[in-house]
This record gives C-alpha cells, sequence and structure tokens, in this order.
C-alpha cells in the first residue's frame, strides 16, 4: 500500500466504524475510535488501536458533538477522520472546522456537501450538467391542444393536475394523447366545482418507480468513474431493506447512460471521494436524478463484491491526494451480490419497530462461502435505544442471481440471534417471494405484497408435513436421548397431532439417525444429527437440505424450533399433540405425554415458531 496517513479517527459507531478501522488494519493505518458513555465496551472500541469518550448516551451529546470531537482528534493526533455515514458525514461545518486544523476530511470538499445538500440547488446543476430531471411544464396549461403539445415534449404518462389540487381532485394519468385531450376536460371541470379554479398543470408521471443508484469515485484530479448500479427498491418508510447489484432491470445501455450522467454530476461539483448518485427508473427505464449522497452509503459492500474495490480504501487514497488507479473499461460486473438489512426489530408491526435487548445468543453464519457479514455487536451486546437498531448487514455473493440468492436463504436460516426480536423472517419471506425472485419490484412492493402488513410465513400442505414430522422426530430422539423410552429401540410410535384444528396420525419409525414419519398416508424422511445442545438443527427432510433452529429447550421438556416463518398471531395455539400413545414401549414410557404444541409468532420471532410442551 502506498504511503497515507499514520492515524485515522473514525467519527462514528457500530458496524460502520468496525467496517473502516478493517479497511485501516490491512492498509497499516493505526485507528481512533470515539465513543459514547453507552458505548465504552463496544466492538468498534475494542477493534481500534485507542479510543476517546466524547459524551453521555444521546448523539447530540456524543457522536454529534463537534467540540468533542475535535478535541479527541487533538489529543491523539489523528490526521485524518473518516465520517462513515450519518451522524457528522454530510455536515459541512464538521468538514470546514476539519480543514482549519489541517486534518484531512475522508470525503468531499464543503462546495460539494452543501450544493448536494440542497434539494433546489441540486436539481439546478443536475439539469445544468444535462442530467435527466423530473421534467414538467412550470406554467398554466391554457387548452386541450396545448395540453397534447406539452404532454409530446414531457414524454407519456404524464400527470394531468390542478394547480389549486389537492387530495386526488383534478388528477388524471395520460398514456397518450387521447387521453390527454379527455383528461384535460375532466381535470378542468373537477378542478372548477373541486376548488372553484380549474387552471391545470403538466407534469412527468413516474408510474411504479424503482429505486436505482449509481455509485461514483472521483479524485482531486477531475477523474471520476462510475462503478455500476445497485437496486434498492425494496423499501419500508423509506428506508432500505434488500438491496442487489447489479439490478434485474438495466440493460448495458441503460446502465452507461446512467453511469455518464453521475460522473457528469460528480464533475459538476468537483466531486471526489467516493459517491452516490440516486435515480427513480420508471417501467420504461426513463431515469431521473433524485440526489445526490456526498458520502459512502450503507450498502456498499455490495458493489465491493461485483467490482473487487474496497472503497473505504479508495476514499483513503483519494483523500491523500492519489488519483485513481483504474479506467472506466477496468471496472467489471462480476457475479451477483445481495445485501438483508437485519434490524432489532419487530417485522409484524409496520414492516418493523425497533426492538431493544441484550443479544444472549449470537451466531454469524460466516463459516458458509460467500457470505460477508458488516456487524457492530457480538454476543453479550446491547441493542440501545439511542442508536439505529440494525443488527448487521447480511451480504452473500454469487457468479448468478440465483446462487446469490439461494446462499443468502441458506444464511438467514444459520444466522443464530436470540435475545432480540429480529425481522429474519420478512427478510426469507422476500427472496422467496416470487414477484423478487423474477425481479418485478418498485418502491411499492412491500405495502402491494403485504397490504395488510406482514404477518409471516404462510405454511405449504407439504411445509406443513415437513413441520410435523421434524416435531414429531424431534419429540421422540428427545425422549430416546432422555431415556423415556426402554427397550426395543427400533419399533414405531404413534403419536396424534393436531396442527390448525386438523387432527393428524402419525406413524414414527426410528432407524439410527433416520426417522421415517406417516402422515396421512404421505411418508416423510427426516434425518440429522439431533444435536439438543446446538442452536442449529441441520436436517434432511425428503433429501432436502433444511436449517431448523432449536430456540428454546426448558427443563420440563419443552421445545421451541424455528422454521421458515409462520401466519400466526402472537400466542395462538395451532399445533396441539395430546395424549401421544406410545405404543411397543416399556415402562417409564407408558407414561409419556405431549401437553401440547405451539407454533407461536411474536415471543421468539424466527421463521415459524414450533413449542413442543411435555408432561
Amino acid at each position: 500500500f502506498p504511503q497515507t496517513f499514520d492515524k485515522i479517527l473514525i467519527a462514528n459507531r457500530g458496524e460502520i466504524a468496525c467496517r473502516v478501522i478493517k479497511t485501516c488494519k490491512k492498509m497499516g493505518i493505526k485507528t481512533v475510535a470515539v465513543h459514547s458513555d453507552v458505548d465504552s465496551s463496544a466492538v468498534h472500541v475494542k477493534m481500534a488501536d485507542e479510543a476517546v469518550c466524547v459524551g453521555p448516551a444521546p448523539t447530540n451529546k456524543s457522536y454529534l458533538n463537534m467540540d468533542a470531537i475535535m478535541n479527541a482528534i487533538k489529543q491523539t493526533g489523528a490526521q485524518a477522520v473518516h465520517p462513515g455515514y450519518g451522524f457528522l458525514s454530510e455536515n459541512k461545518e464538521f468538514a470546514k472546522r476539519l480543514a482549519a486544523e489541517g486534518v484531512s476530511f475522508i470525503g468531499p470538499d464543503t462546495h460539494a456537501i452543501q450544493a448536494m445538500g440542497d434539494k433546489i440547488e441540486s436539481k439546478l446543476i443536475a439539469k445544468a450538467a444535462k442530467v435527466n430531471t423530473i421534467p414538467g411544464f412550470d406554467g398554466v396549461v391554457k387548452d386541450a391542444e396545448e395540453a397534447v403539445k406539452i404532454a409530446g415534449e414531457i414524454g407519456y404518462p404524464v400527470m394531468i393536475k390542478a394547480s389549486a389540487g389537492g387530495g386526488g381532485k383534478g388528477m388524471r394519468i395520460a398514456w397518450n394523447d387521447e387521453e390527454t385531450r379527455e383528461g384535460f376536460r375532466f381535470s378542468s371541470q373537477e378542478a372548477a366545482s373541486s376548488f372553484g379554479d380549474d387552471r391545470l398543470l403538466i407534469e412527468k408521471f413516474i408510474d411504479n418507480p424503482r429505486h436505482i443508484e449509481i455509485q461514483v469515485l472521483a479524485d482531486k484530479h477531475g477523474n471520476a468513474l462510475w462503478l455500476n448500479e445497485r437496486e434498492c427498491s425494496i423499501q419500508r418508510r423509506n428506508q432500505k431493506v434488500v438491496e442487489e447489484a447489479p439490478s434485474t432491470f438495466l440493460d448495458p445501455d441503460t446502465r452507461r447512460a446512467m453511469g455518464e450522467q453521475a460522473v457528469s454530476l460528480a464533475k459538476a461539483v468537483k466531486y471526489s471521494s467516493a459517491g452516490t448518485v440516486e435515480f427513480l427508473v420508471d417501467s420504461k427505464k426513463n431515469f431521473y436524478f433524485l440526489e445526490m449522497n456526498t458520502r459512502l452509503q450503507v450498502e456498499h459492500p455490495i458493489t465491493e463484491c461485483i467490482t473487487g474495490l474496497d472503497l473505504v480504501q479508495q476514499m483513503i487514497r483519494i483523500a491523500m491526494g492519489y488519483k485513481l488507479q483504474h479506467k472506466q473499461s477496468d471496472i467489471p460486473i462480476n457475479g451477483w451480490a445481495i445485501e438483508s438489512r437485519v434490524y432489532a426489530e419487530d417485522p409484524y408491526k409496520s414492516f418493523g419497530l425497533p426492538s431493544i435487548g441484550r443479544l444472549s445468543q449470537y451466531q454469524e453464519p460466516l463459516d458458509l462461502h460467500n457470505v460477508r457479514v458488516d456487524s457492530g455487536i457480538e454476543e453479550g451486546s446491547d441493542i440501545s435505544i439511542y442508536y439505529d437498531p440494525m443488527i448487521s448487514k447480511l451480504v452473500t455473493y454469487g457468479k448468478t442471481r440465483e446462487e446469490a440468492l439461494k446462499k443468502m436463504e441458506e444464511a438467514l436460516d444459520n444466522y443464530v440471534i436470540r435475545g432480540v426480536t429480529h425481522n429474519i423472517p420478512l427478510l426469507r419471506e422476500i427472496i422467496v417471494h416470487p414477484r423478487f425472485v423474477s425481479g418485478d419490484i418498485s418502491t411499492k412492493f412491500l405495502p402491494e405484497v403485504y397490504p395488510d402488513g406482514f404477518k409471516g410465513h404462510m405454511l405449504t400442505a407439504g411445509e406443513r408435513r415437513e413441520l410435523l414430522a421434524t416435531a414429531a422426530a424431534l419429540y421422540v430422539a428427545a425422549q430416546l436421548r432422555s431415556q423415556k423410552f426402554l427397550g426395543d429401540l427400533s419399533r414405531q410410535w404413534e403419536l396424534c397431532v393436531e396442527l390448525d384444528k386438523g387432527v393428524h396420525m402419525l406413524g414414527v419409525s426410528r432407524s439410527g439417525n433416520n426417522y421415517t414419519v406417516e402422515i396421512d398416508g404421505e411418508k416423510v424422511e427426516v434425518s440429522g444429527e439431533w444435536n439438543l445442545a446446538s442452536a442449529l438443527l441441520p436436517l434432511t427432510i425428503n433429501g432436502k437440505h433444511r436449517t431448523l433452529q432449536c430456540l428454546l429447550r426448558t427443563a420440563a421438556g419443552e421445545i421451541t424450533l424455528q422454521y421458515l416463518g409462520t401466519s400466526v398471531a402472537e400466542g395462538q395455539e395451532i399445533c396441539v399433540i395430546e395424549a401421544m400413545k406410545m405404543q411397543n414401549s416399556m415402562t417409564a414410557a407408558k407414561a409419556a405425554k405431549v401437553k401440547s404444541v405451539h407454533c407461536k409468532a411474536g415471543d421468539t420471532v424466527g421463521e415459524g415458531d414450533l413449542l413442543v410442551e411435555l408432561e
């Protein structure tokens, strides 16, 4: 690595602080962490070479406390500051104060931060740089024929709306000249009767937009590159949930056009460092500038996966004054990457309201190939009310999208998080949803797919049999393990199981670690190690590999299982196993009886919670 800085202070916390420290270590740069008093034993503090407390928990007294951070810089002799994202990363005042002290800000200069931070100014600069902005006619439209003329200039579809409008009154969407004439007539009549004002405006209508952003990288010598796109349409409350790179929607020409416009905007504001230009893209692949983020984005890892670049390393080199190492033709799209944002939140409450608590058990699925987890917590960490409830960014990579998605499914099933409610059930559903798998997505995806909110996974008949069979096999395995069954162990057990008001007779027979469960005339083969002490239960069910999780096992023999996600309201009992007749078993076994099996989705929300209670 070329010589850059001796010591960098990271003005952030959590996963992004850890992410920056990792690259600094790789480059041989010493690091300084800042932290609030409640974060004194946080992972980023342990990772850094030095740490300085910058105040109490509330962000305005610590991570946004410029005086305290400036003091920490002086005290440690840091030569540069990486602001991460959020907090002070787009604060021009902070960048100015650093410049005044001769400390490098690892990001763009104050002019670019200011210009892109202002919605009106940024749109004007974008227009001047020949970047597509959402077109519209600024004046009042005189008559139907003028409306047709303007619509033709803007390009269909257009929205005709009352100047004095509101509440959807006097609004029409037109897809051709005919509809424009008709829309003009209707809208002006409606506007006149609703508002006593028939003046109309016309602007471009963006139907079912996608949110697609372009990563740019620019140096202080006027060179700039675009590093392909990220598809970020899966959002809730305007916050991204699942992102991927590349997008299934863009063809090479659209990609290049977007990339070139993003670069010309970056050059227009003399941008240096990594930045992101966000676009809205309609169903006809027209794209329009939304805003520019003058910092590293949360979802930068997926771009790193497909280009092979370390964006933090690039930012540090650029801040030191080096020229870009790459030409545009060097930037590849290798494979496919997907990121799921794992949050400590209840996905059943408006797609996610924060859940706080301590991570009593925490195990990332890192033994899987092509899985990257960016996190800033560990077992025993507290998810605090003061900060963003993100647990981690789970990233999977594959040669194809299909491979990356399969890997994401596996990674989510193997991710052990206990002690806080988390959104893995929602993530697990999104990535297998037919609309997502086919790439038919827009920013309206979540509200359209779950109009009444997310309710968990709806079990198919086959999945229901898998669940019943696994529970029955696990029950028998646990009984055998605790020596409740004596005598001949290869016999048949008959269990009577109730699930969703339906009663099923199950026949269970065992050969070593393999169980054959007969349910309603269908056979389910379940095999595995049946290690009940481990959090993960890797099983083979009818030849398919499935990872279930054992969420809870009490002394009384209750077992809570996580499986795919269920469709159950909290505390509703949907599975009850009663009066299990243990035939052909001897002595103590006669008394064995299962009180009930609950599938709960609430207390220990995983992908479908099955609770077996034994008496």
